[in-house]
């Protein structure tokens, strides 16, 4: 008996011990999940999505935007009215699995930039990965200082896309050390490549790394053989989530409010700069001293690969930009109203006023942003791509806008008017403008037969519905996306094409 009563008290100090225990470890547990709920609050912008996210009520309800700064959309009044601003409530955030983070380095001028960030974000979103606020080029030869928040509304940016993939300003601290120290795997992925390139090459590396950066951004994604929700999304980020900030948009509006109340205007994009005709060797109508200047500064820049250049076959070819008095008997003969306002999206012509003498004498108001509101440009001054973003806008709104020469701001905007409703944009055939120009001057072409040939070859060149022309094995030399972005135009507009 002595025997089975000891037995028993062992056995309920046995009893008590695991109770204890038990309680303690069930106490720890609760504090240990506690904690981490906490800490997955205070940084849901940072590491979300987290288990929070799929609670219905807590993390992922809609989001209204309240303000400029912190996201705020703005409804804009008729011209000459008060800007009446409106909250916009977004979609929930989407849930993925976080495969990694993204960075990437844009390259080239604010509209190279700009459909770069467009191919960044879909890319993004089809790897499930976070994207990094891109980086903008300040090393090229414009070297504009301008961050990302200089240009876009970066807050709006976030947000709006909030329900297709998580954008931050940021690293996390921790990766963000760890690619401080050195640790990062940079590359430039391939150029024209769809979407399946990204999948089998680079999500691979994300998921190894953690963090990827790509070093290069420009034509790295394909325009044709993409499926439609792809390239809904590049004109859903273009046409809706880039936009500018509201001190650009402000004068911006202001630029095209002065420019309305003096009647119709056209925005000729004339890309008779310096940096580009040194770089495309086209010195047609420079004289011998302004040729050497123009060699010397191609061969000072080691990246521009083309180096011996022959000015008049280039320009036999069409692909020289063309002249400004070239420009003056093209606007001349295709019947612009010489009262009509000529606004220059354009930085410094070269040659000055001497090279826009035949122009301004055939249309005595050409204007610029600089005549138009000079003591509002201040801010902008020495900022390039800002410059740049208010000529933008301006080309947007004209009544016509008829580029010069096929860069990428004439490419975006020409896609970009297509977008808003198939607005006149002449795009000049200029192979054959060069030798009518020519055969004019030298008296084989009389002035009523010059006007014709130019306004006949031109009749189908005005902006109107068309379908990329698709080449395989070529994609350089295909219609480039953000020109023509027909799968995103209405569906009665393409329909008969």
């Amino acid at each position: 008996m002595g025997g089975g009563g000891g037995g028993g008290k062992s056995e309920k100090v046995r009893r008590s011990s695991s109770a204890r225990v038990k309680l303690w470890v069930a106490r720890a547990s609760t504090v240990l999940l506690w904690t981490c709920v906490v800490h997955l609050a205070a940084y849901r912008e940072l590491w979300a999505p987290s288990v929070l996210t799929r609670w219905p009520g807590c993390l992922n309800h809609p989001h209204v935007v309240q303000n400029s700064s912190e996201e705020v959309a703005v409804a804009v009044a008729d011209a000459g009215q008060r800007h009446a601003a409106r909250a916009v409530v977004l979609p929930p955030k989407r849930i993925y699995k976080n495969n990694g983070y993204l960075m990437v380095s844009c390259n080239g001028g604010l509209n190279q930039m700009r459909a770069a960030i467009c191919d960044m974000v879909t890319i993004a979103r089809y790897l499930n990965v976070t994207l990094i606020v891109p980086e903008l080029d300040k090393a090229s030869f414009w070297a504009d200082p301008s961050d990302f928040q200089d240009i876009f509304d970066v807050d709006y940016f976030i947000a709006s896309l909030r329900d297709e993939v998580r954008i931050l300003r940021q690293l996390p601290p921790r990766l963000k050390r760890r690619v401080g120290m050195g640790f990062l795997r940079s590359l430039p992925p391939v150029s024209w490549s769809d979407i399946a390139y990204y999948h089998h090459q680079i999500l691979p590396l994300i998921k190894k790394y953690k963090v990827i950066h790509l070093n290069r951004t420009d034509a790295r994604l394909a325009n044709n053989g993409l499926p439609m929700e792809i390239q809904k999304l590049r004109c859903r980020v273009n046409y809706n989530a880039l936009r500018f900030t509201p001190e650009i948009e402000n004068l911006g509006r202001r630029l095209v409010q002065v420019l309305r109340r003096n009647g119709p205007f056209v925005v000729l994009h004339l890309r008779y700069e310096m940096d580009m005709l040194a770089f495309s060797g086209c010195t047609h109508g420079c004289s011998n001293m302004e040729a050497e200047e123009l060699t010397k500064m191609r061969y000072g820049y080691p990246w521009w690969k083309e180096k011996v250049i022959d000015s008049d076959a280039k320009r036999k070819g069409g692909l020289c930009p063309l002249t400004p008095e070239e420009t003056a008997l093209v606007l001349q003969a295709l019947g612009i109203d010489r009262s009509y306002q000529i606004y220059i999206a354009a930085g410094e012509i070269y040659g000055g006023q001497r090279r826009m003498a035949a122009l301004t004498l055939a249309y005595p108001n050409v204007v610029r942003k600089e005549t138009l509101l000079p003591s509002e440009l201040s801010l902008f001054q020495n900022h390039s791509s800002q410059m740049a973003a208010l000529d933008y806008m301006v080309s947007l709104e004209s009544d016509i806008f008829i580029p010069t020469y096929d860069g990428n701001m004439a490419k975006v905007v020409e896609g970009h008017r297509r977008y808003l409703g198939f607005k006149k944009t002449v795009l000049l055939d200029r192979r054959h403008i060069v030798e009518l120009v020519d055969e004019y001057r030298n008296g084989t072409l009389g002035w009523t037969d010059f006007s014709s040939a130019v306004m006949a070859s031109h009749i189908s060149r005005m902006g109107e519905p068309s379908r990329r022309q698709m080449i395989p094995d070529k994609p350089k030399e295909e219609d480039y996306f953000y020109a023509n972005p027909h799968e995103c135009l209405p569906a009665e507009d393409i329909s008969v094409l």
